[in-house]
């Protein structure tokens, strides 16, 4: 009887996925846009570019699903020439009438006061009338990964990996933030890229239709600089950021979502050492973690153009004639891909952490974010790129 029971719960399972299949939503918000500095500008008339081509951005208007739905995002990205690992941000403005940093930009108004930090860092908090974007994916773009990889580098491959991927493709859920991409909205992508040919991008929402419970979404905090009058965010190496948050009323199952990576500073500074990053709500300690990724070398076939350096090294290997362990000095290869980083690898999207924080009264509180970080120091360029956002019942 159990037996008949699973089969039938399994089959219903398989139907209603099928359902959601055949009735999800796609969105090709971009296919192959260009994205670069001061080059060419791709052919999609709707897309609009800011910051001399290295931030793009578009208009988007999808039917609201009155019961929620599951929401995926998908990008995918080649290199047209830039051989460097660049950070990257896909983010959404979903509120017009407040300012934003496309506002701000293309009308050339100034930053509202009350968004800046310690009077320096213009757009990077909440204000009165100011929206730091949230992130939909915070991404690192790959060594080369498409342009460069036809073989122009095959002396750097290692012998473990059969070719060179031609893209990396990035998938994630963010269905929390369902309300901000549905409706009528703004979708942006900004890479860090300094080179007139810098990449192109692929950009793929889905929307499953099938019933998820609706939430809220209050943006808090975007260090990401992503246009003029935003200098580098080395503001952790000064002060801790403390933000003011007001309720208007009670809210449910509370989720502070927490995104961050360290960068520069060359091979000593913050993307190359473990820093500690420390999350305060309400004066309470939510959050208190070292980010960092060991597995960087896991995504080698996507970094041709990564430096590589020789190393000596012991090995341990199976002799042909004794069919024993034998040990030998060998010379290994080392790319600059494969180092470990402060929570982020060439080629890698950045997954938000999820703090709960159950349920808040209406009324004012207090997000404070410590990271004893390395300040700028010349060519040294030292800084966090942070953003945290809430989402509520």
């Amino acid at each position: 009887m159990k037996f008949k029971n699973s089969i039938k719960i399994s089959l219903l399972v398989l139907c209603v996925n099928l359902f959601a299949q055949e009735n999800s939503t796609k969105i090709n918000v971009f296919n192959k846009q260009v994205l670069n500095f001061g080059g060419e500008k791709g052919t999609d008339s709707e897309a609009v570019s800011l910051m001399s081509g290295r931030l793009v951005y578009k208009k988007v208007s999808i039917p609201e699903f009155k019961k929620g739905t599951d929401v995926k995002i998908k990008i995918t990205v080649r290199s047209n020439g830039d051989r460097w690992d660049k950070s990257g941000s896909c983010f959404v403005v979903s509120d017009p009438e407040k300012l934003s940093i496309l506002s701000v930009t293309e009308k050339k108004n100034d930053f509202p006061k009350d968004s800046y930090i310690d009077d320096n860092y213009a757009g990077f908090v909440k204000g009165t009338n100011y929206n730091p974007v949230v992130e939909l994916m915070r991404f690192m773009t790959p060594f080369g990964v498409g342009y460069y990889s036809d073989n122009k580098v095959k002396y750097r491959r290692p012998v473990y990996i059969p070719s060179w991927e031609k893209q990396v493709v990035w998938e994630n859920d963010i269905t929390d933030l369902e309300s901000l991409v549905t409706g009528t909205f703004y979708v942006g992508v900004w890479i860090d890229t300094w080179t007139a040919e810098g990449y192109d991008f692929d950009l793929e929402l889905t929307y499953s239709n099938r019933k998820q419970q609706k939430v809220s979404v209050l943006p808090l905090v975007n260090t990401i600089p992503y246009v003029g009058g935003q200098q580098i965010p080395d503001n952790f190496a000064h002060n801790d950021l403390e933000q003011s948050i007001h309720l208007k009323k009670k809210a449910k199952n509370v989720k502070l979502h927490y995104i961050t990576t360290g960068h520069g500073g060359h091979s000593g500074g913050d993307e190359f050492i473990k820093i500690k990053n420390s999350v305060f709500f309400n004066n309470k300690l939510v959050l208190d973690t070292i980010p960092w990724r060991d597995d960087c070398a896991s995504f080698r076939r996507f970094n041709p153009t990564s430096g590589v350096w020789i190393r000596k090294d012991s090995a341990s290997y199976i002799d042909s004639k004794t069919h024993s362990y034998q040990v030998k000095e060998i010379e290994e290869r080392i790319a600059s891909s494969d180092l470990s980083r402060s929570n982020w690898c060439p080629g890698s999207f950045v997954k938000p952490m999820v703090v709960n924080l159950g349920d808040l009264k209406a009324g004012d509180h207090m997000l404070k974010i410590k990271i004893p970080a390395t300040p700028v120091d010349g060519d040294k360029l030292n800084h966090w790129l942070v953003s945290a956002y809430l989402t509520y019942e």
